[in-house]
């Protein structure tokens, strides 16, 4: 499994811990799309970089970490095929991949500690789209992408 990963600096102090994690742990390829340092950046020039991966099938999934995961959530959630969300426990986790198809796992860094956002991205990553009622809205949504307001 691919994942991109990417943080501000709201979330840089978990980003490696994470990418090791999922690297080790999950088995998965991880590529690291910044930042180096925790200097202060813009979480949308990270965001971008996950969310442009993810769409263009270089990545699987989309892991992306700010200060709340809020921000990163509505940056990458503009790029088309994209399904991003701000995330805060496995149970979240495990529904918006079964029922959303999700494929960009938002976290805050600040918020949530770095235990439970690695449960959150072992949630995120093995759990299933579920398909049947929930293909059909997962369809509207991505229709959106197409459709101008």
């Amino acid at each position: 499994m691919r994942v991109a990963i990417a943080s501000d600096h709201g979330g840089f102090d978990q980003k490696g811990a994470l990418a090791d994690f999922m690297a080790t742990e999950l088995s998965c390829d991880v590529t690291d799309f910044g930042p180096e340092t925790g200097d202060s950046v813009d979480y949308p020039d990270y965001a971008v970089k996950v969310a442009q991966a993810v769409s263009s099938g270089d990545a699987d999934f989309g892991v992306l970490i700010c200060g709340t995961g809020i921000g990163m959530a509505v940056a990458a959630d503009k790029v088309s095929g994209v399904r991003a969300s701000s995330i805060t426990s496995p149970a979240f986790a495990e529904l918006f991949r079964q029922h959303n198809n999700g494929n960009v796992v938002c976290l805050s860094g600040r918020f949530v500690d770095l235990e439970v956002n690695k449960q959150i991205v072992k949630t995120f990553l093995t759990t299933e789209f579920e398909g049947g009622r929930h293909e059909r809205r997962v369809e509207k949504i991505m229709a959106l992408d197409t459709e101008e307001a």
